[in-house]
């Protein structure tokens, strides 16, 4: 599987023709199994969603037949794809041409599609299918995939304001939250300094201190 061969090797109709291998599955219809290098059909373990298998339930292992990744002649057929186009027409594949039923769906796919530059408006390329119900046609478009239009960017403006407000609003308020909190743990420890302050011990009465009586008053001597 994923190897390139020529056409020559399937027959001389397919000559200037190179084809991929896809897939395939062998005559009990088993399907071929990309990374199992065997020749042949295996039994393998298998677990969460891988191809040919897919899990029931969380966590569910099951082992099944597959058949491995190499050619051989036990296989009834093989899924080829075609790379380079050759000589003569396939016919039912390369004689027809088959247009693109459904357009590009994302914006820039739709400007590559038809060259157009980022100031056209993709909403008028789009590709629209005609559907008719009696005698009436209606007509259906995609939605387009990433389209930038005025209507988005006024709203990522909004939104980026309203971010830009909201910080200023949550710093705001994280700044007078600070100073409350400031003031709240100074008066608390304020007033925990008033409970817990040791008394003071009363001061000793002063006692008045003596008065000292006059002197007495000496006599006059005699003349």
């Amino acid at each position: 599987m994923g190897s390139d061969i020529d056409g020559d090797l399937i027959g001389a109709e397919y000559k200037g023709y190179i084809f991929r291998i896809t897939g395939g599955n062998d005559k009990q219809g088993f399907t071929m199994k990309q990374g199992i290098l065997v020749n042949g059909r295996v039994r393998i373990l298998m677990r969460g969603r891988v191809t040919t298998y897919r899990p029931r339930r969380d966590g569910e292992r099951k082992r099944k037949s597959v058949r491995g990744c190499i050619c051989g002649p036990d296989l009834a057929a093989i899924s080829l794809k075609i790379l380079q186009k050759g000589e003569k027409e396939i016919e039912g594949l390369t004689d027809s041409p088959r247009p693109r039923r459904l357009g590009p769906k994302r914006a820039n796919n739709i400007r590559k599609a038809f060259m157009l530059k980022k100031k056209y408006d993709v909403r008028k390329y789009v590709v629209k299918r005609e559907l008719k119900k009696g005698d009436k046609t209606f007509y259906k478009s995609p939605k387009i995939q990433r389209l930038i239009t005025e209507k988005r960017l006024r709203r990522k403006r909004v939104d980026k304001r309203t971010k830009i407000e909201n910080w200023k609003a949550s710093k705001d308020a994280h700044g007078a939250y600070e100073k409350l909190l400031s003031k709240y743990l100074k008066e608390k420890k304020a007033a925990y300094k008033k409970d817990h302050a040791p008394a003071k011990a009363a001061a000793p009465a002063k006692v008045a201190a003596p008065v000292k009586a006059a002197a007495p008053a000496k006599a006059a001597a005699p003349a």
